[in-house]
C-alpha cells in the first residue's frame, strides 16, 4: 500500500481524469452521462473566514440582469451599421506570410463516419484553367469541363469562385469539407487531446460562419444542431465558408461539467489570455486560431443549473449591425442583452464579428424539438446571407423582447410550476408555487408583468433568491 504524506505548507493538489486518444466521432449514438452538480468553489478572506468565489450565478440570468438597456436611436440616425475596425472579410483565414499553411487538409465526406485526419502527400500541380478538380460528398472523384458562357443568353449574376481557407495549418480547399484538430496545448503532451473542428469551404466565394457548441461542457443541444446543419451542407452549392466546433470545452463535456478541470467557466474569459490561467489559454487558443478566422458568429449555449430555455438569440440591441444580423433566424425570439465581460459573444463583437448567442433547451440533455428550431434557424441564417440557395419557407417573425426579468423564490422547498416555457403570462398571475416537505407550507411565485416565459426552471429544491421564471416583455422603444 503507498501512502502519501503531504505537508501543511503544500496545497493538496488537483488531480485530473486524462483519457487518450483524439476525439472523432458521429455525434449520433453518443452515451449521455449521468448528471452531477458540482459543490460552488469557495476561497478564504485575509481574516480566515471562507467567502465565495467570484464565479458567475449563470448565464442565463446574470447577463440579462446585468445589462444595459435598450436605447432610443439618436436623431437623424440610421439603420446602418456602424464601420467597425476589422480586417476585410475576403481576408480571413488566407494564406499569407504570417499565416501560412502547412499542408492540404483532406476531402472528406462529413456524413461518414471518418479516421482523425492525415498528412497528406505533397500536393499536385493546380488544374488547368479549363477543368476543375474536386470530390463530391458521396466520395466520387469527377474532371468536369467548365461549362462554356453564351454570349446571347440573358445576362446572370456571376458567382466569384472561393479562395481556400487557411485554418489550424491546414489548407481548405475551395469546394471541399474536411475535419481538423484544434489543440490549446494544456494537456500532457503524451495524453493530448484535440479537439475536432469541421470545415465546409464552398466553391463560391461568400462570408465565414462559424458555429461554437458545448463552451460550456454540459450542454448538449447545440452539439447535435451543429453536427446536422454541418453534414447537411454541399460544398459544391455553398458560397462562402461554414467552420464547426461542436464540442469546445471538451475536458467538461468528458465529466459532463459545465465547467473546465480549474472549476472556471470558460465563457467568462474571452478572448483570454496567452499567459494567464487554464481558462484564460484555452480562450486565448480558440479565439487566435479559429474565431479570428470568422466573419459571423453563432455561440450555442442551453439553459444551466436545471434551467431551460425558449429556442431564442441572445444579442446586443443596441448595435445595429447585430441588430441587423438577428433578421436572419426563422422563427427565433430574440431578448436583448448585452452580455457580461469575458462572453465569448461581447469579445467577438468587439473584434468585429458580428455574433449572437442561440439559446435552446436545458443542459445534460438531447432535446430534439429544440435541436430542430436551431437548426432551421441557421439554415434560415445561410439563405438570408446568400450562402445557400433552397426553397425555404419562413413563418411568422418572433417578437423582440427588448425587457426582461427574472422572477425569483422567495422561500426555500421544492418548486412546482403550473405554467409552461412559452406560455403568455399577466402580471400578478401565479407561475408555480414553492413547497416546504417540512411545514407543508406553500408559497405562490405570481408573474411581475404581462409577458411571455422564456426561460424557466425545471420541478426541483430551490432556495430563497433562486432564479425561476424568465419573463420577457415587448417593450416600445422610443423612435421606433
Amino acid at each position: 500500500m503507498l501512502s502519501l504524506r503531504i505537508r501543511k505548507s503544500i496545497p493538496f493538489p488537483l488531480f485530473y481524469c486524462l483519457i487518450s486518444g483524439a476525439l472523432f466521432f458521429s455525434l449520433p449514438g453518443m452515451a449521455q452521462t449521468t448528471e452531477s452538480q458540482e459543490p460552488a468553489p469557495v476561497a478564504k478572506s485575509k481574516t480566515g473566514s471562507v467567502i465565495v468565489a467570484e464565479l458567475a450565478e449563470d448565464e442565463s440570468v446574470e447577463d440579462i440582469e446585468q445589462s444595459e438597456p435598450r436605447k432610443a436611436p439618436s436623431a437623424g440616425s440610421t439603420a446602418e451599421p456602424e464601420p467597425e475596425l476589422e480586417r476585410p472579410a475576403s481576408s480571413r483565414g488566407t494564406d499569407t506570410p504570417d499565416n501560412p499553411a502547412k499542408k492540404v487538409a483532406p476531402n472528406i465526406d462529413l456524413k461518414e463516419v471518418a479516421p482523425p485526419p492525415a498528412p497528406e502527400p505533397q500536393v499536385a500541380a493546380p488544374a488547368t484553367p479549363d477543368m476543375v478538380t474536386g470530390e463530391d460528398l458521396t466520395g466520387q472523384s469527377e474532371l468536369e469541363p467548365v461549362p462554356e458562357v453564351d454570349p446571347e443568353a440573358p445576362e446572370e449574376a456571376v458567382q466569384e469562385p472561393a479562395t481556400s481557407l487557411t485554418l489550424l495549418g491546414n489548407e481548405v480547399l475551395p469546394g471541399t469539407s474536411t475535419r481538423l484538430a484544434w489543440s490549446p496545448g494544456i494537456q500532457i503532451a503524451g495524453l493530448s487531446q484535440p479537439t475536432p473542428v469541421l470545415v465546409v469551404n464552398g466553391a463560391n466565394a461568400g462570408p465565414t460562419l462559424c458555429l461554437t457548441g458545448a463552451v460550456h461542457g454540459d450542454e448538449l443541444n447545440g452539439i447535435e444542431i451543429i453536427r446536422r446543419t454541418m453534414y447537411d451542407l454541399d460544398p459544391e452549392k455553398l458560397s462562402g465558408r461554414v467552420v464547426g466546433i461542436p464540442i469546445v470545452n471538451l475536458p467538461g463535456f468528458q465529466q459532463a461539467s459545465r465547467y473546465l478541470p480549474d472549476r472556471r467557466d470558460l465563457n467568462r474569459h474571452f478572448p483570454g489570455s496567452e499567459n494567464g490561467s487554464l481558462a484564460d489559454r484555452i480562450a486565448y487558443s480558440l479565439f487566435e486560431n479559429i474565431i479570428k478566422h470568422c466573419d459571423m458568429l453563432v455561440d450555442i449555449h442551453t439553459g444551466s443549473l436545471k434551467r431551460t430555455n425558449l429556442p431564442q438569440l441572445r444579442a446586443d440591441m443596441n448595435n445595429p449591425a447585430v441588430a441587423e444580423f438577428t433578421r436572419g433566424f426563422d422563427r427565433m425570439a430574440v431578448v436583448h442583452s448585452t452580455g457580461s465581460p469575458g462572453m465569448l459573444r461581447n469579445a467577438a463583437v468587439d473584434a468585429g464579428i458580428t455574433t449572437v448567442t442561440l439559446e435552446a433547451g436545458e443542459s445534460h440533455r438531447i432535446q430534439e424539438h429544440q435541436i430542430d428550431a436551431g437548426v432551421n434557424s441557421l439554415n434560415s441564417l445561410m439563405e438570408k446571407q446568400g450562402m445557400i440557395s433552397r426553397m425555404f419557407v419562413w413563418g411568422d417573425p418572433e417578437p423582440v423582447y427588448y425587457d426582461s426579468a427574472w422572477v425569483r423564490a422567495e422561500y426555500g422547498g421544492i418548486l412546482f410550476s403550473s405554467i409552461d416555457l412559452g406560455d403568455r403570462v399577466s402580471k400578478g398571475e401565479i407561475l408555480g408555487y414553492v413547497a416546504d416537505p417540512i411545514t407543508n407550507a406553500q408559497y405562490p411565485i405570481r408573474s411581475s408583468s404581462d409577458g411571455r416565459i422564456i426561460g424557466m426552471a425545471v420541478d426541483q429544491v430551490v432556495m430563497a433568491g433562486f432564479a425561476a421564471y424568465h419573463i420577457g416583455t415587448e417593450a416600445e422603444v422610443p423612435g421606433e
